[in-house]
């Protein structure tokens, strides 16, 4: 596929269809991903891939987190088991998980390296008819989290990347031209 448009047309997928990603796939898109732009080679990244049975685990701590956190006890169990219905239902889970960098200006090289991987990941497997989303919500701080994703104290996961063939492709959200935001200086 060309590459302008492999951009334009890619999206973020939530809504997957009930077929597993095979892994031999993900794994040869994850070693080209990493040809990405990466400062000092720090290579500071790692990826822990979950799926099949090993799902449930993911979905059982949302689930709990859910119900521990809300007020009321019959809505707690609903959202619950939505939310562990909706776990379940993603095929392949990636953590894109980041060795800590105490120099600053190291993390943020780092943080935008790992980010080009997860793009190049993302473009790449548009391009082989898979989807994924990049997702970043709290969960990924929380310790079961971290636990259930092997996660060590001087590491953190900056992306859980939902992934599987598509079920239902959103449309495309309009952008702002790049031109409407320039500023050229000479």
């Amino acid at each position: 596929m060309e590459l302008t448009k492999l951009i334009k047309e890619r999206r973020s997928v939530h809504q997957f269809e009930d077929k597993s990603v095979p892994l031999e796939v993900v794994s040869e898109l994850l070693d080209t991903a990493v040809w990405a732009p990466n400062h000092r080679m720090t290579q500071p990244w790692r990826f822990v891939i979950i799926q099949g049975e090993g799902r449930q685990k993911l979905a059982d701590i949302v689930r709990k987190f859910r119900e521990a956190n809300e007020p009321d006890p019959v809505k707690a169990k609903e959202i619950g088991q939505k939310l562990f219905d909706k776990f379940m239902s993603v095929p392949m889970f990636i953590a894109v998980v980041l060795q800590v960098n105490a120099n600053p200006a190291i993390a943020e090289e780092d943080y935008a390296s790992a980010s080009c991987v997860i793009h190049n990941f993302s473009l790449l497997a548009w391009e082989q008819g898979i989807g994924m989303v990049w997702e970043t919500y709290p969960l990924l701080r929380l310790d079961a989290f971290r636990e259930a994703f092997g996660v060590k104290p001087d590491e953190r996961i900056i992306a859980s990347m939902h992934v599987g063939y598509p079920g239902k492709i959103p449309s495309a959200q309009q952008r702002i031209p790049a031109s409407e935001r320039l500023t050229v200086m000479e």
